[in-house]
């Protein structure tokens, strides 16, 4: 358990400087801050725990520790997984700056799934039952929290579709253009973007084996619909490839 430090001068400036984080950061409009007045926004900068980094490959929690935390990601991707009785992993899902983690453990004060860092990366420490106290007299964020548990749930229920009904080349497509589209909430570009995952993951997620998506990369850039460099990825045609997610389109 962590000691409480001694305040000095030094101590208060930090404490201040981190104090303003919520206003000050770049994702507050995405994150839970979002919708909230100046004297607000402060009531919930006093609440915030520390900012804490997590190296790459690094675990943020384990699936069935104690829930005491939400985590909002300040810098960096995570991915989030369960392992079989076993060992074998499944990715359930990946989550960026500006998203929440740990919220599938409201339910039942333990987690049910372990959180990793696919990059350095790092999160803000949100007690959950200071914030849950908040919410009484702050219908804004708690407004904005539900909005966000609604998109959570939304986002399960689209990973569920992805795996019983489309086609490979249809999962692949609605995974490029979610990213798109979330990448373009944060402002950045919508058609150009790195893979902070491994084509391994991707096939994990999806359900595909990692042949599958080389050979869905390869055709797709047979077909002019994307450029791949590396891990970087440029989408030529969004409009062909919303079309592609949506299943009126076919890969030939």
């Amino acid at each position: 358990m962590n000691q409480p430090v001694p305040m000095t001068p030094a101590t208060s400036l930090n404490l201040s400087v981190l104090k303003a984080s919520c206003s000050a950061c770049s994702m507050h409009q995405l994150c839970l801050p979002m919708g909230l007045g100046e004297s607000d926004m402060h009531r919930l900068d006093e609440i915030i725990g520390r900012r804490r980094k997590v190296p790459k490959d690094s675990l943020l929690y384990r699936m069935d520790d104690a829930f005491t935390n939400l985590y909002a990601i300040r810098l960096g991707h995570f991915k989030t997984y369960q392992v079989s009785p076993g060992g074998e992993q499944q990715i359930t899902g990946f989550q960026m700056a500006g998203e929440l983690l740990g919220m599938d453990a409201i339910s039942t004060d333990r987690h049910h799934c372990d959180a990793v860092a696919l990059e350095d990366s790092e999160v803000c420490e949100i007690p959950f039952a200071r914030l849950e106290e908040l919410f009484g007299t702050l219908p804004t964020l708690l407004h904005h929290f539900h909005r966000m548990m609604s998109q959570e749930i939304t986002r399960e229920q689209n990973v569920m579709l992805l795996l019983g009904n489309m086609r490979a080349e249809q999962r692949f497509a609605a995974f490029l253009i979610n990213l798109s589209s979330r990448y373009a909430a944060r402002g950045y570009s919508s058609t150009t973007f790195q893979l902070r995952m491994s084509r391994e993951e991707i096939g994990n997620y999806l359900g595909l084996t990692i042949e599958s998506i080389s050979r869905l990369l390869s055709r797709l850039k047979k077909q002019g619909l994307l450029r791949v460099a590396n891990r970087e990825i440029e989408l030529l045609d969004l409009h062909t490839m919303r079309a592609l997610a949506a299943g009126t389109e076919t890969c030939s």
